[in-house]
């Protein structure tokens, strides 16, 4: 039985995520995904996991967010009222 490593390589997450090889290069090149280079490979730490799969919303993102929830409130907020009282 192989010893269990608490990293993963640029090839066993593009399988888990279903992308590219070239896609997680990408997006550690963008900085989305937290990688480290040993020698001429990337490993990836299990313990990063949860920022790749969820990551933190942007200041923007909840502003976006906000605003939109506002607009519907705004626009169908008599509707959603009378429809939760269904």
């Amino acid at each position: 039985m192989a010893p269990e490593n608490n990293y993963l390589t640029v090839k066993e997450l593009a399988d888990i995520m279903s992308i590219s090889r070239i896609a997680v290069f990408n997006k550690i090149k963008l900085g989305r995904i937290k990688a480290e280079k040993i020698g001429r490979n990337y490993i990836i730490y299990k313990k990063d996991l949860p920022e790749i799969f969820a990551p933190e919303l942007s200041q923007k993102n909840k502003t976006d967010i906000e605003a939109g929830v506002r607009r519907v409130l705004k626009d169908y907020g008599e509707t959603i009222k009378q429809l939760g009282k269904e």
